[in-house]
């Protein structure tokens, strides 16, 4: 794996909900950071399985550095630095648009305008683009060696990739032209009697609709041009040499087909695939029962060792499938081990398999 990821700036881990993506991308950003590398890693993930995996209380909308002290006793020494946070999906796109607006009254309009509170709500909990817009701004202005993102589960990550071109092309629109023009449908709604009826909305809530209105796509006009712009910056990331796709999957069959159904859209977007990781592999066992000399013993054990065997035959059918639909003749296999993972000694016994030196440890 280090081999594969040793000129990559970006690693977006991908893949169907619950094959281990959070710890797959801690996992990855803790082997970096072990390697000499500054490494932020952020998980969209509300729950707190990545702050309790490395130790913390909790993790915030910005990197927090974890210590090497949390590390010690368990073999595996930080030469770099790690960080990690998780995302805030509103606090980034009020944020972004704080960065973006051109002056300070243009700043504290929109932010203060009731449209767009409840607008930019609804937007970042999509947790696409603002995953996107956190992304672009820790790789431009941080100065982490590298970055590894945790995405959403692979349907909900290919929203995650067109991203920056839906909101291009919002922005592009043409409906949102009429509304920002001088003489467009929002100056007609309140030249006619509508405005009336507003009036009347306002007595009756308290609510000044068609005065947000105005006052929203008045201050999003001043902000167009710095969407444009980072909107393009992204999608520019997503295509560098230096970004890469982990894909994630475990042996069952819907992740096996969400892994290929996300591989071939990483194809056809002209993305980078940097590789396959799949966790929870089964493997074969042997042994012979007959020699504990108790025979409801020995046919207990037997029948657990033909099952453990029956699941490595299909991971292993499963494996060939995704090496052969993802073009990975040597993907990187997580055997499926004994305890969960929740803590340090988790991720280091994770690091063991993904990094290649060998290791028993713990089940995701």
């Amino acid at each position: 794996m280090i081999a594969r990821l040793a000129d990559k700036r970006v690693i977006i881990c991908a893949g169907a909900g619950g094959v281990g993506k959070t710890t797959t991308s801690a996992v990855v950003a803790l082997g970096l950071a072990a390697r000499g590398r500054r490494v932020a890693v952020i998980t969209i993930d509300p729950a707190k399985r990545l702050a309790n995996s490395l130790g913390l209380d909790a993790l915030g909308n910005e990197p927090q550095r974890v210590s090497p002290r949390r590390l010690a006793g368990h073999g595996l020494e930080l030469t770099g630095e790690l960080w990690a946070m998780t995302l805030d999906s509103k606090r980034t796109f009020d944020d972004l648009v704080a960065r973006l607006a051109p002056d300070e009254r243009t700043r504290d309009e929109v932010l203060a305008n009731r449209i767009y509170q409840q607008l930019s709500s609804a937007v970042a909990g999509s947790q696409e683009y603002t995953a996107m817009a956190k992304l672009y701004e820790l790789d431009r202005d941080s100065g982490f060696d590298a970055i590894v993102l945790d995405t959403p589960p692979s349907r909900n990550a290919l929203d995650f990739l067109d991203a920056p071109q839906r909101l291009t092309g919002f922005l592009e629109s043409s409906a949102l032209r009429a509304f920002l023009a001088p003489t467009g449908i929002a100056a007609k709604i309140a030249a006619r009697g509508t405005g009336a009826v507003f009036a009347v909305l306002k007595r009756v809530t308290g609510v000044a609709l068609l005065e947000d209105l105005s006052t929203f796509f008045r201050s999003l006009g001043g902000l167009l041009d710095g969407f444009r712009e980072r909107a393009a910056g992204v999608q520019a990331l997503l295509a560098d040499p230096a970004t890469t796709f982990l894909i994630v999957a475990s042996p069952e069959y819907e992740p096996v087909e969400e892994a290929v159904f996300f591989g071939r859209e990483l194809e056809r977007a002209g993305l980078p695939f940097g590789g396959l990781i799949v966790n929870r592999v089964h493997e074969p066992v042997a042994g012979d029962a007959g020699a504990l000399g108790d025979p409801g013993l020995a046919a207990k054990v037997a029948a657990t060792v033909a099952e453990v065997n029956v699941l490595a035959a299909r991971d292993a059918a499963a494996v060939e499938r995704l090496r052969s639909a993802l073009g990975d003749d040597a993907p990187v296999l997580v055997p499926h081990l004994d305890t969960d993972v929740h803590d340090v000694a988790g991720l280091v016994a994770i690091h063991r398999h993904l990094f290649g030196d060998g290791g028993a440890g713990a089940r995701r």
